[in-house]
């Protein structure tokens, strides 16, 4: 009877402990037409700059309610419905305060602020995005036009701003990191699959953003866990970009560290259900206004975080 004690102890540790959750997952998004989805985007940021000896330090919390709807699934494709639900922003810059609020409007400040009129052009936007389910890349982005357009009208100077910072293809690389970190296939614990993005700022910039992911496995909620590690690289624009702009990004040397993240994926629901992400950004940039040139010493620290739910988190 002794010699099975061990034999039984280990019958007893199977039984608690259960199956042994898979090392393996499929990792892709699952759409049900009319179906509608919804995130929320909260981006943190601290900017810490030097200009000419004198220290700005500028704070911004923002927070974007989308929505999302399938309207067309086929085979490799799927169009959805994104619009802009609800808004909320809160800006500190060297001690000057914005704030603004898109779901209680009777609390917003200063109604006649030029910030103020931009964000509420930017409630409502919709856009109709159609997404390559195979390569998980958005091929398309129709509302452009008229999302440019709306914001022109409510702040005319910013126009050639605007008509070069929000081109349609600036919009579709918006877009696609979302949908991007599913690899749309099954993978094994410790796998990984580099994505990169490229976007275009026209006068801002252009950034390059190589992201790494790798399975982590699943967690104790039987969610799939996926590490992210990025690099990004900066290029300044080019001289015609900024032509006819009070200002020009002469040159620039940034650099990315400390940029990880987590992915949770909710296999049952077939969605990203959260994204935790940071970045600090150091470096110096030349910007020229005319014609005379200033440095600034830049140190930005940034947190992103997304939620996915069934439900409007505007309502609730």
């Amino acid at each position: 009877m002794l010699q099975r004690r061990p034999l039984f102890s280990l019958l007893l540790a199977a039984i608690v402990a259960g199956p042994a959750l898979s090392q393996e997952a499929t990792l892709e998004w699952k759409f049900a037409k009319d179906k509608p989805f919804y995130q929320t985007m909260t981006t943190t940021t601290t900017q810490n700059m030097t200009v000419t000896g004198t220290k700005v330090e500028q704070k911004q919390e923002q927070t974007f309610h989308f929505e999302w709807k399938p309207i067309k699934i086929d085979k490799d494709k799927v169009t959805l419905e994104q619009k802009i639900i609800g808004l909320k922003m809160n800006i500190d810059i060297g001690g000057s305060k914005i704030a603004y609020d898109s779901t209680a409007p009777q609390a917003n400040p200063n109604q006649n602020n030029p910030l103020n009129k931009f964000f509420e052009a930017l409630k409502d936007a919709a856009f109709t995005i159609t997404l390559d389910t195979k390569e998980t890349k958005v091929t398309n982005l129709e509302g452009h036009e008229k999302f440019v357009t709306k914001l022109i009208e409510n702040n005319p100077q910013m126009k050639p701003l605007l008509e070069k910072i929000l081109s349609k293809e600036a919009l579709k690389d918006m877009a696609e990191p979302m949908f991007a970190a599913l690899p749309g296939k099954k993978q094994k614990k410790n796998d990984t699959w580099p994505r990169k993005s490229t976007l275009d700022m026209g006068p801002i910039g252009k950034y390059e953003t190589t992201y790494t992911y790798t399975y982590a496995g699943p967690d104790k909620d039987k969610n799939e866990k996926i590490d992210v590690k990025t690099d990004l690289k900066y290029t300044p624009p080019e001289a015609k970009e900024t032509q006819g702009l009070p200002f020009r990004i002469k040159d620039a040397s940034l650099t990315a560290k400390d940029s990880t993240g987590t992915i949770v994926y909710d296999p049952k629901a077939g969605w990203v259900k959260s994204s935790d992400m940071k970045m600090t950004l150091t470096g110096t940039l030349t910007i020229e206004i005319g014609n005379q040139s200033t440095a600034v010493d830049l140190t930005q620290e940034q947190t992103t975080k997304i939620l996915t739910s069934a439900e409007n988190p505007i309502k609730k």
